[in-house]
């Protein structure tokens, strides 16, 4: 599981909602009463995170105890037991809502993201992919969380893969030269992605032996010109406002990815909720 920078958001998460005074109603009532919990899928979906929700308690308390009943990449329905929570009663109602808020986040990008891979149909070889319209400082977990649903990350960040978009085209006054330049610089080091807003950019990029050519925003009859004068060659990635029943109509056009920036940037969260027995 990806965790790079998930203890300096667990950290700020709980001074949002701790302050210096942690829980003062919980706090006020309870010493050192005990209790157990059990926590509830309250959707149906896959889940994603059930590590990270049970750091939180850890962090709180280390003498609260959380005990998995599902693990990451499971089908979950409403009223089923996903996990059991046992410790001191104040500890685990303060870090009760920071937890269910990460497990929800990012079960929920789980489950858009499976939805999206079914709408590409058992007989379509294309990839879902996510991008990086995620929530600042999320996008290591959020990316987890597609994984989880059965998607495929693209780049990171602007560091690991080359992806020369509109603008990068536009100020270098041609494709040619965007790609020139970066050979240039790079050599061939990193894999060569290259935006494409019409066919004729589509011929520019396939005559620049690029990698990846993405088909931006257009036309299921211009996706299949692209497709067949260039499948050979280059892999397309077609993208734009997709969603699933954009998705069902791409999917067989013979592409091998499709990329969804709301698999991680409009995204509902899953419902749970900790019950105290």
């Amino acid at each position: 599981m990806e965790k790079d920078n998930f203890e300096e958001i667990l950290e700020m998460a709980l001074a949002e909602d701790l302050g210096e005074r942690g829980d003062i109603t919980s706090r006020a009532i309870f010493d050192d009463d005990l209790t157990a919990a059990a926590l509830k899928s309250k959707d149906e979906g896959i889940l994603a995170g059930i590590d990270f929700f049970r750091r939180v308690f850890e962090r709180v308390d280390s003498r609260v105890k959380v005990t998995p009943l599902k693990q990451d990449g499971d089908w979950i329905t409403p009223g089923e037991n996903i996990a059991l929570v046992k410790g001191p009663t104040f500890s685990v109602l303060e870090a009760e809502r920071t937890a269910i808020n990460f497990l929800s986040f990012l079960s929920g990008i789980a489950s858009y993201t499976k939805a999206h891979v079914e709408a590409v149909g058992e007989d379509n070889k294309c990839v879902i992919l996510d991008t990086r319209k995620t929530l600042p400082g999320y996008r290591h977990m959020s990316k987890y969380a597609v994984l989880q649903g059965g998607g495929q990350n693209h780049r990171m960040g602007l560091y690991d893969m080359v992806m020369i978009k509109d603008n990068h085209i536009d100020a270098a006054g041609s494709i040619s030269h965007a790609v020139n330049h970066v050979r240039d610089k790079w050599g061939s080091k990193f894999r060569i992605e290259v935006e494409c807003r019409d066919l004729q950019e589509v011929e520019e990029a396939l005559a620049e032996s690029v990698d990846v050519i993405m088909l931006d925003n257009m036309t299921p009859e211009e996706v299949v010109a692209a497709v067949q004068h260039g499948k050979s060659k280059v892999l397309f990635e077609a993208s734009g406002n997709m969603d699933i029943e954009k998705i069902k109509e791409y999917a067989p056009l013979g592409i091998d990815f499709i990329s969804v920036g709301a698999l991680t940037h409009s995204v509902k969260a899953f419902d749970f909720s900790l019950v105290v027995s």
